[in-house]
């Protein structure tokens, strides 16, 4: 066993504890320690990263980690951090968020052998409940005073255009049986959440201790926010995924890889497994030549090579060597156009390619140029790209042979102006 709390708090990934000997009651014995994760989607993001990194962490310390995908919270819609009432997910939906969230989870977490991992999904008791035994049996033992003064119902409730319906409120007593079934049929006495579920988290320590006498535990971490307040893990097109299909190995990466200096050591602490003393070097490092990036590309490298794996991170590497020029070989359509997403994209019969399309041609349909005439001294003149590779044969003709992937060809005008082409 070792200081799990001190290893958080040197991590900064400490806001809240009830009880302040905490740590050393985990020094005692391996204990149990859960964090719910609600299926709003297939996949989860960033931002769930926070307590799954942070169940990783713990049963690094020696204690058994639970998941709980809540199955059954899902379906009501936390208002914890939310400024509008989230849309109800039929069950359907949620059971198949809960299998893609069940195979990331694995990348995270042991769940071999009888002290492994667990995951466990709320529905499967939540939902043998009846109404009236929940209300007569759990809901007797909160008083709404207690409950509107927990700062998320306040902040909702202070909102007059949205209010907080009673679904939502209901939500705190839902999660605090979470905690009382966990302690009761798995021993679990630790629960962790972000700041915003501090509310929720010690109303599971009060019903539990009301309704079994046992002492439990909550812990929470910051919120996952950038130096300027802003969260992190948002991009234009939305949130961070876990899923490659959502966020590419390329974009996940090159979104660590660009991350502010004020950011990257939070955020080494938060994402990696380096411990302090790695950290520490890494910054020293950095700082000395802050030109060379090296606190990002440490931190892009590490996070992407968890959540992808080796492949994923090989792809991403490889995918921003290629927009920097570097040499097309082993992607796919699916790489190729993610990597160039905002890349302006033109469509052609793949018949043109049989016949033979003139360069200059090309790129005066794909915008490259404006003319013939000015696709042909952009080619004279060594400013002209097939798949990287420089043309300067003004007659060349676009054929099968310089496809890049399935169905893709990408052009280049200097160093800058790219066009995609798709020959379908």
């Amino acid at each position: 066993m070792f200081d799990i709390i001190r290893e958080l708090e040197n991590r900064g990934l400490v806001h809240q504890m009830t009880d302040g000997n905490l740590g050393a009651k985990l020094m005692e014995k391996p204990r149990v320690v859960y964090a719910g994760f609600d299926p709003t989607a297939e996949s989860l993001h960033v931002g769930h990263l926070v307590q799954l990194m942070g169940l990783r962490r713990f049963q690094r310390a020696g204690h058994r980690p639970i998941a709980m995908i809540g199955g059954a919270t899902g379906m009501i819609g936390d208002p914890s951090g939310k400024n509008e009432e989230r849309n109800l997910l039929s069950l359907e939906v949620i059971e198949k968020n809960v299998e893609g969230i069940k195979k990331q989870m694995e990348r995270f977490l042991s769940f071999d052998g009888q002290e492994g991992a667990l995951l466990l999904n709320n529905y499967d008791w939540l939902s043998r409940f009846g109404y009236l035994e929940f209300l007569r049996d759990v809901g007797k033992l909160f008083t709404v005073n207690t409950m509107m003064a927990k700062e998320s119902v306040k902040l909702r409730l202070a909102q007059a255009d949205t209010g907080l319906s009673y679904t939502e409120f209901s939500y705190q007593i839902l999660q605090s049986y979470d905690f009382y079934h966990l302690n009761k049929e798995h021993q679990c006495e630790i629960q962790i959440g972000g700041s915003d579920q501090w509310g929720n988290i010690t109303s599971g320590v009060d019903l539990v201790r009301r309704l079994s006498g046992n002492q439990v535990y909550g812990l929470t971490s910051p919120l996952l926010t950038k130096s300027d307040g802003k969260k992190m893990g948002k991009t234009e097109s939305g949130a961070l995924w876990l899923d490659a299909d959502r966020t590419s190995p390329y974009h996940f990466y090159q979104y660590w890889i660009n991350l502010d200096d004020a950011d990257v050591q939070k955020t080494l602490g938060y994402f990696t497994d380096l411990t302090s003393e790695e950290i520490t070097a890494v910054m020293e490092e950095h700082v000395k030549q802050p030109e060379k990036r090296t606190a990002q590309r440490t931190l892009a490298d590490e996070f992407t090579r968890l959540v992808h794996g080796g492949e994923g991170l090989d792809a991403a590497r490889r995918a921003t060597e290629i927009f920097f020029g570097g040499e097309i070989r082993g992607l796919n359509d699916k790489q190729l156009v993610s990597i160039f997403a905002d890349v302006p994209n033109c469509e052609f019969p793949a018949v043109r390619l049989a016949e033979g399309l003139p360069l200059p041609e090309v790129f005066m349909e794909s915008g490259l140029a404006k003319s013939k005439g000015e696709a042909r001294r952009t080619i004279t003149q060594g400013g002209a790209y097939i798949n990287n590779r420089k043309v300067t044969e003004t007659d060349y003709r676009l054929t099968a042979s310089d496809l890049a992937s399935e169905t893709v060809i990408l052009l280049r005008s200097g160093k800058k102006n790219y066009a995609l082409l798709r020959f379908v």
